[in-house]
């Protein structure tokens, strides 16, 4: 997404998003989540919106606990729904709350959710979608690379010219490590 390295720089959202945190690397599995409920969110939107609306999410979804999000029934739900400083989306509002379940029971099984990532890693973008289309619900093609890019697990997110990437290749992100490393 090199367009994003000329128009993010200097603009008050997406300038400290893209200067400190796109495509860097995460494995805490809460700000891994928070990831992916905000691409799911942005699905039809903009990622401007979602940054203006990152407060609220937090907010909403406490803090982006996947424990506490788990535990979200028809109460929470109904809470969400009416909550005007989200995306007021069921769809997308049941996907945050069943993939939080689902982040649980994969965390069970590879000890997190960043570790079920590395198990699968590297897949091709490809792989990556059928993967988490498979486990995940809400989760298309775009949504799942912006993720992924997003979070160090597939390389993009800068132009090899860009200073922050000069940055995240230092930090050794996951799409540069060969198959098999670990948290």
């Amino acid at each position: 997404m090199s367009g994003y390295c000329k128009v993010a720089p200097g603009h008050p959202f997406h300038g400290p998003y893209h200067d400190a945190e796109y495509g860097f690397p995460l494995a805490d599995d809460n700000q891994l989540f928070e990831r992916l409920v905000l691409e799911i969110n942005q699905a039809g939107l903009s990622w401007l919106l979602m940054l203006q609306k990152r407060e609220a999410f937090r907010k909403a979804y406490r803090g982006f606990d996947v424990a506490k999000v788990a535990r979200f029934g028809d109460k929470d739900r109904a809470r969400l729904l009416a909550d005007a400083g989200i995306i007021r989306n069921r769809l997308k509002v049941d996907a945050a709350i069943e993939n939080a379940r689902r982040i649980q029971a994969l965390a069970k099984e590879h000890g997190s959710f960043a570790a079920w990532i590395a198990v699968h890693h590297p897949l091709t973008k490809a792989e990556w979608v059928k993967l988490f289309k498979k486990t995940f619900k809400f989760t298309g093609g775009e949504i799942v690379g912006e993720f992924l890019m997003s979070t160090g697990y597939l390389p993009g997110a800068h132009h090899a010219e860009c200073p922050v990437h000069r940055k995240i290749v230092k930090l050794k992100p996951p799409w540069m490590a060969p198959r098999g490393f670990a948290y």
